[in-house]
């Protein structure tokens, strides 16, 4: 039998009913909606995570697996197709590679597969009509399944163009595939973490945090689940798949994902064969280039059938994604076809020491984030992980690399022991804020000669410097102590412009006219606090400055005084002209200069409508939020701050504090849509119900998935 149709037959052919799986688990709703499941085996544990992530967000998780199908558009239409294509190609991976995967990994793989189907079952009114309860593991392991980059191969196209049509090598500004493909913005997006080790802290046990970034409809989900003598786990099982787990912790360790954008892929350019059409030249024979084709049916605008076919070429080192008249370009990336992401979370899940932690992180299968850690035995640990390529040649950077035998490509990844790893380092500490593995602690340098050549350039930007800020020193911290610092609402830009600004208004032409903004900006105390008053004014101007000059600061960023530059305003006039521009639009609005930032600033969700402190990482800002103008000239949250977690291990259980910022659920008539908004807004966070004990505390509801709680 061929693994393909064993796979096949292990996925479709299960030995259990909806109804089984759901007799073997229990879920203990605590307040806030957070759902506990006690599972007896991993396929029910699988089982009952699809089951509450279906109760909270309704049909989209078991969507997203048909979608992941490829089979979209047969039941919707043609506008539809396009994710069709990539997806043909990933589930056709997964079912490749099922059989392979260990049976744990499976087994759960295979329960939230059916714990969508009981819910389609149960519940059809949520779904159009044409969706089945016919799901798999096979489905659910799709979602784990990497691929080359689209994005990487776009970007590289786009600056080919743009060189040529300029007549120039530059070609234009770096866009990474990663960003490029997911939206990803890298001023606004990304996370906090830190680790203290029990030389920084009050109780001698270990803290750690997990502050991620990233839209609010990005569907971070807090859960704990147990499987008793098999695992017991707390953390974000991100909505849209079994292993979406990206922070968390378990009794003995935990850790808390950020995010990096190294350059994975790399572009080779070879030359065209100079006899055969459908052949690149490579070691001085012929390479041939196979087409490879996909077929997508799709639902037509009268209902009927039609079918559409996309092809991309391919040689055995990877796509075709460009070609000239002399050369042929093909991208190799080492995150494609990749499966492994699943079983290699389960595993961490599962781990009770940093060596068993730090063995299972060299599978590797996770391609990015970088990885912050502490536990119970009282050793903190930052990993920058990264599935980047050896490569044989120097870096390229944007441009191909030149490969006229098999021997100037790359062929393996960069070695485990090449990539940043920190264990224990001195001032108990490390921290990370989505900048370059190179100031992780500031007691410690990384050197340059000891890791991958091709790591990124180092980098530190304000809110990394406000992140050393508020934890580089000997004082030791309570819980309280980093919920408090975690919430600080300093905005750095501020500190490192506003003496400049002031200077500038009383040298300008017309300082009588700037007195009033001069006086709310010199009274106003630098922060975004919600009472702070001259804050919307400074941010206002700092973004209609940023919009006038190429570098704002007067002393730019440099490597000989990383953590006080930049600083300075670099250009007297655009400032000036910026003030101009606020104050006159501020004005045509009726908005005070002096408004208070929370009058502006708020969470806006369901019921709740309250002030909230903080803004955008690109000024400095470690209480990171992003926020959309509302119809009446406010400023909602729409963006940063998520599920943040704040955990202390090495007592008899871990205890710590979670806030999820938009709620545990999606749906509008849920009464956990917005229950910890305005908790979230005044800085606060719940408590962690780990026992049995607080969790029984804490219960509002207990059921198994399709009965009535009791």
């Amino acid at each position: 039998m061929t693994p393909v149709l064993f796979a096949a037959l292990v996925a479709f052919q299960s030995p259990d009913s909806g109804q089984s799986m759901a007799s073997r688990v229990e879920i203990v709703r605590t307040e806030y909606g957070v759902p506990h499941i006690f599972a007896d085996d991993l396929a029910s544990m699988g089982f009952g995570l699809a089951w509450v992530q279906s109760e909270d967000y309704g049909g989209e998780v078991a969507m997203g697996l048909v979608r992941g199908r490829g089979t979209h558009a047969r039941h919707v239409g043609h506008d539809s197709i396009g994710p069709d294509f990539a997806a043909r190609r990933t589930h056709a991976r997964a079912v490749e590679t099922y059989h392979r995967l260990d049976h744990e990994t499976r087994e759960v793989y295979r329960g939230f597969a059916e714990g969508l189907n009981h819910y389609i079952r149960l519940h059809p009114e949520v779904f159009p009509a044409w969706v089945e309860p016919d799901l798999t593991g096979v489905d659910a392991h799709a979602r784990d399944i990497q691929s080359w980059s689209r994005g990487d191969a776009a970007a590289f196209v786009r600056r080919e163009e743009r060189r040529l049509a300029s007549g120039s090598r530059a070609g234009a500004e770096a866009e990474s595939g990663f960003e490029a493909e997911a939206g990803f913005d890298p001023e606004v997006d990304g996370s906090n973490a830190w680790a203290l080790h029990g030389s920084r802290t009050v109780s001698g046990n270990t803290i750690l945090l997990r502050n991620p970034h990233l839209s609010w409809n990005a569907g971070y989900y807090e859960a704990h689940v147990r499987v008793p003598g098999v695992l017991e786990f707390y953390g974000d099982f991100r909505i849209g798949g079994a292993f979406g787990i990206i922070g968390g912790f378990n009794r003995h360790l935990g850790w808390a994902t950020t995010n990096n954008s190294p350059r994975y892929s790399q572009v080779y350019a070879l030359e065209r064969h100079p006899e055969l059409d459908d052949h690149a030249l490579l070691d001085g024979a012929p390479l041939p280039i196979d087409e490879r084709t996909v077929s997508v049916d799709y639902r037509t605008a009268d209902g009927g059938p039609g079918i559409e076919t996309e092809t991309t070429l391919w040689t055995t080192y990877g796509p075709v994604i460009h070609e000239t008249a002399e050369r042929i370009y093909i991208l190799k990336d080492p995150r494609d076809g990749e499966f492994r992401r699943g079983e290699q979370f389960l595993r961490m899940m599962m781990a009770t020491s940093l060596d068993e932690w730090l063995d299972v992180m060299q599978m590797r299968a996770h391609p990015s984030s970088n990885f912050t850690y502490a536990d119970a035995d009282g050793n903190i640990a930052l990993y920058y992980n990264a599935r980047i390529p050896d490569l044989p040649h120097p870096s390229t950077g944007d441009t191909a690399a030149v490969a006229l035998s098999s021997d100037d490509m790359w062929s393996e990844l960069a070695p485990w022991d090449d990539l940043p790893l920190y264990i224990n380092p001195p001032g108990g500490y490390v921290q990370q804020a989505n900048d370059t593995p190179h100031y992780i602690n500031l007691n410690v340098t990384l050197g340059a000669d000891t890791v991958a050549a091709n790591l990124p350039e180092p980098r530190l930007r304000l809110r990394s410097q406000l992140s050393f800020d508020l934890i580089h020193g000997d004082d030791r911290l309570t819980l309280d102590d980093v919920v408090e610092r975690k919430h600080s609402p300093r905005i750095l830009a501020a500190e490192r412009m506003l003496d400049d600004l002031l200077e500038i208004i009383d040298r300008s032409a017309a300082p009588v006219e700037l007195a009033e903004a001069r006086d709310v900006l010199a009274g106003w105390d630098r922060t975004a606090s919600v009472e702070s008053r001259g804050g919307v004014l400074f941010a206002r101007w700092f973004d209609a400055y940023q919009e006038r000059v190429d570098s704002a600061y007067a002393i730019p960023w440099t490597q000989e005084r990383p953590t006080d530059t930049p600083s300075g305003v670099a250009a007297s006039g655009p400032a000036v002209s910026a003030l101009y521009q606020v104050l006159g639009d501020m004005r045509a609005s009726g908005t005070p200069l002096d408004i208070a930032w929370g009058e502006v600033h708020r969470v806006i969700r369901g019921d709740v409508d309250v002030p909230v402190s903080g803004c955008e990482g690109g000024m400095g800002c470690f209480r990171t939020l992003s926020f959309e103008e509302t119809p009446d000239g406010r400023q909602a949250a729409n963006r940063g701050d998520g599920w943040v977690f704040v955990v202390e291990l090495g007592g008899a259980e871990p205890v710590g504090r979670t806030v999820l910022a938009y709620g545990q659920s999606n749906q509008e008539d849920s009464p956990h849509f917005d229950d910890q908004a305005a908790m979230f807004a005044q800085g606060e966070m719940k408590v962690i119900r780990w026992t049995e004990a607080d969790i029984e505390a804490g219960a509002i509801r207990r059921y198994q998935p399709g009965q009535d709680s009791r």
